[in-house]
């Protein structure tokens, strides 16, 4: 009772594929294959902690430079 065999597994398989449809599926393999693929590919950059923390800083600084809006405060008379 406590392990499910093969035949479980092709019924719930079965119902996945009813309930979703194959493009679906297709489409979640596809985003989880690109997203391994892309994971894989960072990890190959060879790229340091600390290189990435540098870049990291530098982004955030410029996208900080893009809100901050600068205004000119007058004296009403």
């Amino acid at each position: 009772m406590g392990t499910f065999s093969v035949w479980h597994w092709l019924i719930v398989l079965l119902i996945v594929v009813l309930v979703f449809g194959t493009k679906k599926l297709k489409n979640l393999g596809g985003d989880l294959g690109s997203a391994v693929k892309g994971f894989k590919d960072g990890m190959k950059d060879g790229t340091s902690g600390d290189a990435m923390a540098e870049k990291t800083a530098v982004a955030d600084q410029s996208n900080a430079d893009k809100t901050t809006i600068d205004v000119d405060a007058k004296q009403k008379s």
